[in-house]
């Protein structure tokens, strides 16, 4: 996937790109998995904002991806390669010899007409799914499960790829994306590579409208706001912070604060931080 640039004809043009899209084969979507994708613009069911900054944005269709990879011995074969509005990757139309279709997450360098296969005893390609048990130290996986039968919830966003570092007992020792070293049961699955689409960091948006399409609101600065909406707000001209330091809106501190449970069950499998500053 190639990066296009635009010609300055206006200036919200000048310093745009956006995705050539060369690895999309098909524009049409399988009508079998689509599902319609009710906007919530980050309210919860009383109807109040939980996530600021989100509202608008063009009307799109869901996706329905297989996660879980779990048709164990049956062959598949990518038919199509798919940009997908709901998140950064590019998708793959697979088709079983059984004649199901499922979406999964484009692996980087899949082809039309490769075929793919999970199971325990597969082999080590890209696009095959197995548990982390049967692969071997220092492979490139992608879309990990965290519980086994949950499906794949680490490594899925464009560009991105996790690393095989070893065993210890019943876990397998992974080193994430950010560096961060996790201890995950080896009865857990995982796709061979990395995933797709890892230019999609370098677009520029190019303009604020481009934001809006994408459903993203603006966002305002805590110090040009009054003290009653903003710990930074208030003043006369502009007002430095103050010696507390940068707060959220809620009056917690901005940065430094850790807000992860003690008692979290998560964190005893971490063994490695993420990279700090």
């Amino acid at each position: 996937m190639g990066i296009k640039k635009y010609k300055p004809t206006t200036n919200g043009r000048r310093n745009m790109t956006g995705s050539d899209f060369a690895e999309i084969t098909s524009t049409t979507p399988e009508k079998t998995l689509l599902e319609p994708n009710r906007r919530k613009a980050g309210r919860n069911n009383a109807g109040k904002i939980m996530v600021r900054h989100r509202g608008g944005g063009h009307k799109r269709n869901y996706r329905v991806i297989d996660f879980k990879r779990n048709k164990d011995g049956i062959v598949g074969i990518i038919k199509t390669i798919e940009y997908d509005p709901n998140r950064t990757a590019n998708i793959a139309l697979v088709q079983y010899v059984d004649g199901v279709k499922t979406y999964i997450i484009a692996p980087k360098g899949i082809q039309v007409g490769q075929q793919i296969i999970s199971g325990d005893t597969t082999d080590i390609k890209v696009g095959n799914t197995l548990m982390l048990d049967n692969i071997p130290a220092g492979t490139v996986i992608h879309n990990i499960e965290m519980k086994p039968g949950k499906g794949g919830q680490l490594i899925r966003s464009a560009g991105t790829s996790a690393q095989v570092l070893g065993k210890e007992g019943k876990y397998v020792m992974i080193r994430l994306n950010s560096s961060e070293v996790r201890l995950i049961l080896g009865t857990c699955r995982a796709t061979i590579g990395s995933v797709g689409n890892e230019q999609h960091e370098l677009i520029n948006i190019g303009k604020a409208g481009r934001s809006r399409w994408l459903g993203k609101r603006p966002t305002v600065r805590g110090s040009v706001m009054n003290p009653n909406d903003h710990p930074h707000g208030g003043g006369e001209g502009k007002a430095p912070i103050g010696h507390v330091g940068p707060m959220t809106p809620w009056g917690k501190p901005a940065l430094g604060y850790k807000t992860r449970n003690k008692k979290s069950q998560s964190s005893k499998f971490i063994t490695r931080r993420r990279k700090t500053k």
